[in-house]
């Protein structure tokens, strides 16, 4: 059922990356001019936890789009957000003139990709908070201040992602209009995108008993791909002595995915389809009150629609055993009306109190059947509703050019309701502090602290029934529910050097109350629940170095990763282990050089070791492990209006390994497979053109 692809998450480390796919691909045209030498940025005079970058600092990249310039801001890398139910802390770390964009979906990453990098007055690295600037939750921010010009700009692209072997080939493309007259601009963007996953490939499947005798081996192929159509309309202007943005979207989207094991006596086949639509709209009006107060409102509903069925058939022995299916149907809503009022007090002191209310639903249809016999699933049919209401304030005090300390509390109140086969509703209250404090004692040396109370947003899917076939796994819906909460402490050291060089090192602990994982529940099913306290500590390491002082002109050193370590009790065995889904460690090495005379850049990006995340089922735990994930890309420029980008991804083997247990009590091993995948090495084609 599910449509994740194993490794969705790796392709978000790789800040070389571009958009191969998607409903809004990140391409424009024209760069920037060439003739400008690399600068170091600029310390803000009046704050030093504010960086500048100006068009100079990129120039040495030839880059197409604001979003090219962001992507190589040191230090920096593009969070659109988690897309959660709400707005406040869910949206990302991307502003564009002081402002995110008027939708949730329309991220920043998007509305930079549309556009040109000369229009760019400069870039604001924004680290710990600034007046006038809402931080959203985020120790660093970008703004992207662009000009005022006018302008006309279409641009086509093209592109393909070829794999090796029997894989699906992709292709998609869009169309892009953007127009700019001074304080007005309005575009759309037609787009034909595709989904995939990296991890297609063959294989071989062994299953033992836990006397460690083979009870399974078998050759495995597996694929999974799907695309879109949508179209986007925006428009930005003045109004009634304000500024107005607008976004529109629409579209239709499908999935596909089977997975195949077979030997000689026996033959097993999983297969998943769906279709989707789905819609948004945003509107966001600021408008200054006097010389001190802005308000700021915004208004956003979204929706959507699914239709999809999962099934599992095998034959063993040239008989076949029942068919097993689940279908499942559904739709969903957002609509959120927030406003807020900023008091610029003095230039040192901004303060904001607001409110935000919600509405969110999510209505499900489900069946399971064996041999066309229903089997009855707990929370099969349900409609989860949620009323939500929001009162905040917070305040950003610069204390000192070298110290600004940012301060607020957000009050939450919703009511959760569920009908269909669980009639329940709950009602929920929580308080929110934070505080943040970012200390710059010298230049290019800075130390932020936070401390915040986090509440997660539930995943309405949850409360219903849910099925993975080919594991042979059926999950009911949980209507208990309740949402997680965190108590965050998190110290970041940043250091910067040689003009784009960063070494930034942070240590998070987390409190966690109701974790959220999985429980068991009746007949031997399982579920999504809070199953108690736990912790998360992370130590996070960032370094970019520069490598024009050793004579690789033009070259960069980078390196990543998050070290994890989690625990909670374990609902089943009453035991310490770790959190389900959480990756323990996962490095990213890169280097990639930009070579003005040749008009083109090169880059390999390397993850040596891939840890998978954990599942601890009440009757089974799973997991995968693999290493060497490469991804190299060579873009060349040959004009100002042309730019050609081809990329390789290769990796080696990974291994998927499941203990399933004998029963719940006693927790003996019934078997243990395992499962050897060579994923399919592919090749990502982009041609886009200006005009």
């Amino acid at each position: 059922m599910t449509k994740t692809a194993l490794m969705a998450t790796t392709a978000l480390l790789f800040a070389s990356s571009a958009a191969w796919a998607g409903d809004e691909p990140q391409v424009a045209e024209a760069p920037v001019p060439t003739g400008a030498t690399r600068q170091a940025p600029l310390a803000d005079a009046a704050q030093r936890g504010v960086l500048v970058f100006t068009p100079d600092f990129f120039a040495a990249q030839s880059p197409n789009t604001a979003l090219d310039m962001v992507n190589r801001v040191p230090g920096f890398s593009v969070d659109d957000g988690s897309g959660a139910r709400g707005f406040e802390g869910a949206v990302g770390n991307v502003l564009i003139n002081n402002a995110r964009p008027a939708s949730k979906n329309d991220t920043g990453s998007n509305v930079l990709s549309r556009t040109l990098a000369r229009q760019v007055d400069r870039i604001e690295l924004i680290r710990g908070g600034a007046p006038g600037i809402d931080m959203q939750g985020y120790s660093v921010v970008v703004n992207v201040i662009l000009k005022a010009e006018s302008s006309r700009q279409s641009i086509l692209t093209w592109n393909t992602t070829q794999f090796e072997g029997a894989g699906t080939d992709l292709y998609g493309g869009s169309y892009q209009f953007t127009a700019r007259e001074g304080d007005r601009s309005w575009g759309v963007t037609l787009s034909d995108g595709v989904s995939m996953s990296d991890s297609n490939g063959a294989g071989r499947l062994i299953r033992r008993d836990a006397a460690g005798n083979v009870l399974r081996d078998e050759a495995t192929i597996n694929d999974g791909y799907g695309g879109g159509n949508s179209i986007r309309g925006t428009y930005a202007g003045p109004l009634a002595g304000g500024k107005v943005d607008l976004t529109a979207r629409y579209g239709v989207n499908d999935w596909h995915s089977y997975d195949i094991a077979q030997s000689a006596t026996a033959y097993r086949e999983s297969r998943d389809g769906e279709d989707s639509d789905g819609g948004e709209f945003g509107v966001t009006w600021e408008r200054p009150l006097n010389d001190r107060f802005k308000l700021e409102t915004r208004l956003m509903h979204d929706f959507g629609s699914w239709d999809g069925l999962s099934t599992y058939t095998v034959r063993e022995d040239g008989v076949a055993a029942p068919e097993q299916a689940f279908a499942y149907s559904g739709n969903s809503s957002e609509s959120i009306l927030r406003a807020l009022v900023r008091h610029e007090r003095s230039p040192k002191v901004t303060i904001e109190t607001g409110g935000e209310i919600a509405y969110n639903m999510r209505e499900t249809e489900q069946a399971f059947t064996v041999g066309g016999t229903n089997i009855p699933l707990p929370s099969a049919s349900v409609k989860v509703e949620e009323t939500r209401g929001e009162l905040f304030s917070k305040g950003t005090w610069r204390l000192h050019p070298d110290l600004t300390l940012e301060g607020g509390l957000r009050l939450e109140a919703s009511t959760i309701s569920q009908s269909g086969d669980a009639d329940q509703e709950k009602s929920f209250f929580f308080a929110k502090p934070r505080f943040q404090a970012t200390w710059t004692p010298m230049p290019d040396n800075q130390l932020r602290f936070r401390f915040e109370r986090e509440l997660g947003q539930l995943d309405f899917s949850d409360f219903a029934a849910s099925a993975e076939l080919q594991d042979e796994n059926v999950f009911g819906g949980n209507v208990d529910l309740e949402p997680e909460q965190r108590w965050i402490s998190e110290l970041t050291y940043e250091r910067r050097f040689w003009g784009e060089g960063v070494v930034s090192i942070g240590y998070r602990h987390d409190e966690i109350v109701d974790v959220i994982d999985v429980i068991p529940l009746a007949d031997d099913l399982s579920a999504i629940g809070n199953i108690g306290d736990g912790t998360l500590d992370q130590l996070s390491l960032n370094v970019v170095v520069p490598l024009d002082k050793i004579g690789f002109t033009g070259g960069q050193f980078t390196f990543k990763n998050d070290w994890n370590k989690t625990r909670v009790t374990d609902p089943t065995t009453g035991e310490e282990r770790p959190i389900s889904g959480v990756r323990s460690t996962q490095a990213n090495v890169g280097v990639q050089q930009d070579i003005a005379s040749w008009k083109l850049q090169w880059g390999v990006n390397w993850l040596p070791y891939l840890s998978g995340q954990p599942t601890y089922d009440p009757d089974q735990v799973s997991g995968w492990r693999g290493s060497d994930y490469v991804e190299a890309f060579v873009e060349y420029k040959p004009t100002s209006t042309l730019a050609i980008r081809a990329q390789l991804n290769v990796w080696d083997d990974f291994t998927l390994r499941r203990t399933v247990f004998t029963d719940r009590e006693t927790r003996d091993t019934l078997f243990v497979e395992e499962r050897e995948i060579d994923p399919r090495t592919f090749v990502s084609l982009r041609i886009r053109k200006t005009f």
